[in-house]
């Protein structure tokens, strides 16, 4: 099958996506207007064009459309319903699938209403559409009135990379470490956790507690600086931006893992830790209780809440046989949900299924 993703070079969903359906023997094709970062599999071609920001999803359009011409792919999936999903309505070509990803259903429909009426155009226009969860399918759902052909994709993992592994730490080997692995920005809730480990080190002094902030973002410096007002910089570590070939390692370092973020479309993170047989603290919102069994493979708590995550962080620190069944759980469900070979495999049958219909 021949495949055009039209979709952020820069975005290491569009790489995996990318590099495993060309694993699987597939030919593909990758166009997009951002820069390359994390490498592409020697047989996938990237076809990139001049960076004109938002206005460049609407000026590339024809120019698309004479590079569909000439490739003759079978099957078009764009990603991101706001950005690209504009491009591939206009280039309008058939079949098509659209792949949302989470603020492009959750918030960019609310800045306006012009922005909502541009996003259902976006979403009708497609042949079908691909959500990673069952939440954001409703979302998506919501704004169609029920009428999108849904598939769920999940977005899972490299079951051979992500798994339980000793790894040297940052700390003390005695240490118990707490942390995330997340691009700190606003909507991950970054400063919860932050505030939650001050109540819990403050509480238990007596143990070798240690946070451990592992990606970049715009609120490094802002979260540095809480970490710094509430005296707990000493015991804690920034990494600043990992690649994602680092991303195991850092994993297993970890003890607890947690992601209380106010919006998740998904949990990509948290079904890496899973993978490496760590229990996780999440927020309820979003995906994250999809990919969390509250009590069997972490805990859920409220979203804005330090005080909840600490209890439940607490409740994991005293408890390390508990720490070790939840991980092996966690292990299990990943295994069974998001191997990413299953995953890959669902997304080309998702292909072939439109192909039969168009």
């Amino acid at each position: 099958m021949k495949i055009a993703l039209l979709s952020s070079a820069s975005s290491i969903h569009t790489v995996r996506w990318a590099n495993g359906l060309s694993a699987a023997g597939h030919e593909v094709h990758v166009i997009t207007q951002q820069p390359i970062i994390e490498p592409f599999n020697p047989n996938v071609k990237a076809h990139i064009f001049p960076s004109l920001g938002i206005l460049g999803y609407f000026t590339m359009a024809a120019a698309v459309r004479k590079l569909l011409h000439s490739l003759k792919p079978d099957i078009l999936n764009a990603h991101y319903a706001s950005g690209y999903g504009t491009t591939a309505r206009l280039v309008n070509f058939h079949p098509y699938l659209l792949s949302v990803w989470g603020s492009d259903v959750y918030d960019f429909p609310y800045i306006s209403p012009l922005h909502k009426y541009l996003l259902q155009k976006n979403l009708y226009a497609a042949d079908a559409i691909a959500s990673t969860s069952y939440c954001m399918a409703e979302q998506t759902k919501s704004l169609t009135n029920d009428l999108a052909n849904i598939h769920i994709t999940p977005f899972g993992i490299d079951l051979e990379k992500f798994k339980p592994t000793k790894v040297k730490k940052l700390f003390d080997n005695a240490s118990i470490i707490i942390g995330t692995v997340k691009t700190l920005s606003e909507k991950y809730g970054i400063e919860y956790l932050i505030r939650a480990f001050k109540i819990v080190s403050e509480k238990h002094s007596n143990l070798p507690l240690k946070l451990l902030i592992v990606g970049g973002g715009n609120l490094e410096k802002k979260l540095k600086q809480i970490a710094t007002d509430l005296n707990i910089a000493e015991k804690t570590i920034f990494t600043g931006r990992v690649s994602h070939e680092e991303v195991p390692t850092y994993q297993n370092m970890l003890d607890i893992s947690v992601s209380v973020s106010n919006s998740e479309s998904f949990g990509v993170a948290i079904i890496e830790a899973s993978a490496c047989a760590k229990p996780a603290v999440v927020s309820n919102v979003g995906g994250l209780p999809e990919v969390v069994d509250d009590g069997v493979t972490g805990i859920i708590v409220p979203p804005c809440d330090p005080e909840a995550t600490a209890d439940a962080i607490e409740r994991l620190i005293l408890a390390p046989t508990l720490r070790e069944k939840m991980g092996r759980a966690g292990r299990q469900k990943v295994e069974q949900l998001y191997d990413w070979d299953h995953n890959v495999k669902h997304m080309i049958c998702v292909y072939e299924n439109l192909l039969r219909k168009t």
